[in-house]
């Protein structure tokens, strides 16, 4: 009997911890199994997360790239417009990467979070999506999914929070957070 790949699309969302350490695991998995993965980080950005110096260990199939301004603190003005571009830039470069092919598995981190802030377009979102080739794996991660993301995804995964260190005063831990 031959194997059959269908690609995947997946959605982590949920206000707990662990979107993106879940899309980080399938994609060392995935890695492991041979596949060449890609990882756009729409928000995350000048800080030098742990992921990023293992990823460069694994070689040229294993490619992260961080396309964001950080994490949103400034919601107006010139602030937001910054993030803004930077999650345009990444979504035109996700949409590329996507048709192009070349990737078994390609991760759009934190996307959700960018179109909850408005700093995508939803329409567009769903554009990469449809553009998918039939055997590639497609993972979308961050809070506050859009409802049409369910119906197009084959599986939704909702982390939810029941306790944190964060609210007991424990700050970001490293190598755990980032």
């Amino acid at each position: 009997m031959a194997k059959e790949t269908k690609g995947l699309v997946l959605v982590f969302t949920g206000n707990g911890k662990g979107k993106t350490t879940a899309a980080l695991g399938m994609a060392l998995r995935a890695w492991g199994q041979g596949m060449k993965v890609l990882v756009l980080q729409f928000i995350k950005g000048g800080w030098k997360y742990g992921e990023l110096i293992a990823a460069e260990k694994l070689g040229p199939n294993f490619e992260m790239r961080q396309m964001g301004e950080g994490f949103i603190k400034d919601t107006g003005g010139d602030g937001l417009e910054a993030h803004r571009a930077a999650a345009q830039k990444a979504l035109v470069e996700a949409a590329q990467a996507v048709r192009a092919g070349e990737h078994d598995l390609v991760i759009l981190d934190e996307i959700n979070y960018a179109l909850s802030y408005g700093l995508v377009e939803l329409k567009d979102v769903i554009d990469v999506i449809r553009s998918k080739p039939p055997g590639m794996h497609l993972v979308l991660t961050g809070r506050n999914v859009a409802e049409e993301l369910v119906e197009l995804a084959d599986l939704v995964t909702e982390m939810r929070e029941v306790k944190h260190p964060y609210a007991a005063g424990i700050p970001a831990q490293k190598g755990i957070e980032f």
